[in-house]
C-alpha cells in the first residue's frame, strides 16, 4: 500500500498527527460495525422477495424464523434413557427412546434420565468394592449394629443396587434420591432383623432375610413414589459384634461339639436298635418253630399211640408179640452179648461159636490210637 502524503511528511504537520503530537502512519484500524449491519441488510433484501420495504418480506421473514424455531423441538431419546417433557415448567408425560417432537424453548422443555444406569449404595461400612475382600473397608457401627428378634445385637453390612423405574417420579417427588434410598433400606434391614431370632439370621436364614429386605424397601419406595427400582440386597458380613465375637465363636464349637455327639448317639442307636430288635424277632420265630414242632410231635406219638391200640384191640398176642420183639430189639441192639436158645434145634452141640475178632481188633485199635 502506497504511503500517501498528508502535507507533512511522515513525522511533519499537516492533517495527522504522529504518536508524540507530529503526523504519522496510522495502526490497523477496528471493523466498522455499522458497515457490516449495513452490508447484512442489503443481502437479506435480496433474498426476500419484494425488497425490504413491503410487508410481505417481512411477513415471509418471521415465517422463516418461526419454522426454524419449530423444528427445534424435535429432539431423541436414547436407548436406556426416559424423556420428561415439561411444559412451562409442569410435567406432562413420560417418553421412550426414539424421535420425539415437543413445544420448544421456551414454552417446552425434555430432561433426559439414564433408567439403566445400576446405582450402589453400601450400608454399615465404606469402602469400594466387597466388603469381605475389601483391605480399605470401614466399619460404620451405627449403621450395622441392628437388634434381633431374641433381643440380641447383630452386626450387618450389606449393598444395595438400584435403578430408575420412573423418571419423572424420580425427578420431582424426591430432593436427595441416593440418600432417600439409604435410610429407606436401613430401616428396612433393622425392621426384618428385628423379626429373625439371630441363630437363624447367622446360618438358615441369609438368604430369606435379603428377599424379605427388598420386599420391603421396594414397597416402601413405591409408596413415597420415589421412581426407583431396587434390583438387589446383598449381604456382606452377618457377624456379632467385635467386642463378643470370641464368645459366641466358643459357643458355636460348644453348639457344634454337642450337635456331633448327638449324632453320633443317633448313629449308635440306629445301629443298635435294628439289631435287637432283628435279634428278638429272630428269637421269637425259633420259639414259635419250636413250639410248632413239640405240638406236632406230640400229635405224632399220639396219632402212632392210638394206632398201636386200634390194633392191639384187633389182635392182642399179635400185637403183644410184636411190641415184645421190638422192645427187645432196642435193648440188645447195641449189646455184645450173645444169648443162645437153649431149646433150639440143634441143642448145644449144634452151635458154632462165633469169635468177634474184628470187633477186638476195632477196640483195640482205637484204645491205642
Amino acid at each position: 500500500m502506497a504511503w500517501k502524503n498528508q502535507g507533512g511528511g511522515p513525522w511533519g504537520g499537516g492533517g495527522g498527527q504522529g504518536p508524540s503530537g507530529g503526523g504519522g502512519p496510522r495502526g490497523p484500524q477496528p471493523p466498522d460495525i455499522e458497515e457490516m449491519i449495513r452490508k447484512s441488510q442489503d443481502k437479506m433484501k435480496s433474498f426476500i422477495p419484494g425488497g425490504a420495504s413491503g410487508g410481505r418480506g417481512l411477513f415471509v421473514v418471521a415465517l422463516i424464523a418461526v419454522i426454524f424455531w419449530s423444528f427445534s423441538g424435535v429432539y431423541r431419546v436414547n436407548p436406556g434413557e426416559q424423556g420428561v417433557e415439561l411444559l412451562f415448567g409442569e410435567y406432562i408425560k413420560r417418553t421412550g427412546p426414539g424421535l420425539h417432537f415437543w413445544a420448544p424453548t421456551p414454552i417446552g422443555d425434555v430432561i433426559k434420565v439414564n433408567v439403566e444406569n445400576t446405582n450402589t449404595i453400601n450400608i454399615g461400612f465404606r469402602g469400594t468394592g466387597s466388603r469381605g475382600g475389601s483391605v480399605g473397608a470401614r466399619d460404620v457401627s451405627q449403621e450395622s449394629l441392628m437388634l434381633t428378634g431374641d433381643q440380641n445385637i447383630i452386626d450387618i453390612d450389606f449393598v444395595v443396587q438400584w435403578r430408575i423405574k420412573n423418571a419423572a417420579e424420580f425427578l420431582f417427588n424426591i430432593r436427595n434420591p441416593e440418600a432417600t434410598v439409604k435410610i429407606a433400606a436401613e430401616s428396612a434391614m433393622r425392621e426384618i432383623i428385628g423379626q429373625t431370632p439371630l441363630e437363624e439370621a447367622l446360618t438358615t436364614s441369609r438368604q430369606q432375610v435379603q428377599d424379605d429386605a427388598l420386599t420391603l424397601l421396594q414397597k416402601i419406595l413405591d409408596d413415597y413414589g420415589t421412581g426407583v427400582f431396587i434390583a438387589k440386597i446383598q449381604l456382606q458380613k452377618v457377624d456379632p459384634p467385635q467386642d463378643v465375637i470370641d464368645a459366641f465363636n466358643d459357643v458355636q464349637r460348644a453348639k457344634q461339639d454337642q450337635e456331633r455327639i448327638v449324632n453320633e448317639a443317633r448313629a449308635y442307636n440306629n445301629n443298635i436298635v435294628p439289631r435287637a430288635q432283628g435279634l428278638a424277632q429272630k428269637m421269637i420265630e425259633d420259639a414259635g418253630a419250636y413250639r410248632q414242632q413239640v405240638i406236632n410231635e406230640a400229635e405224632g406219638e399220639a396219632q402212632r399211640f392210638l394206632s398201636v391200640y386200634n390194633a392191639y384191640k384187633g389182635n392182642k398176642s399179635v400185637t403183644k408179640r410184636r411190641i415184645y420183639l421190638e422192645r427187645m430189639q432196642d435193648v440188645l441192639n447195641g449189646s455184645e452179648i450173645v444169648i443162645i436158645d437153649q431149646g433150639g434145634t440143634g441143642g448145644s452141640g449144634g452151635v458154632v461159636p462165633y469169635l468177634p475178632l474184628p470187633e477186638i481188633k476195632k477196640r483195640t485199635t482205637g484204645a491205642a490210637q
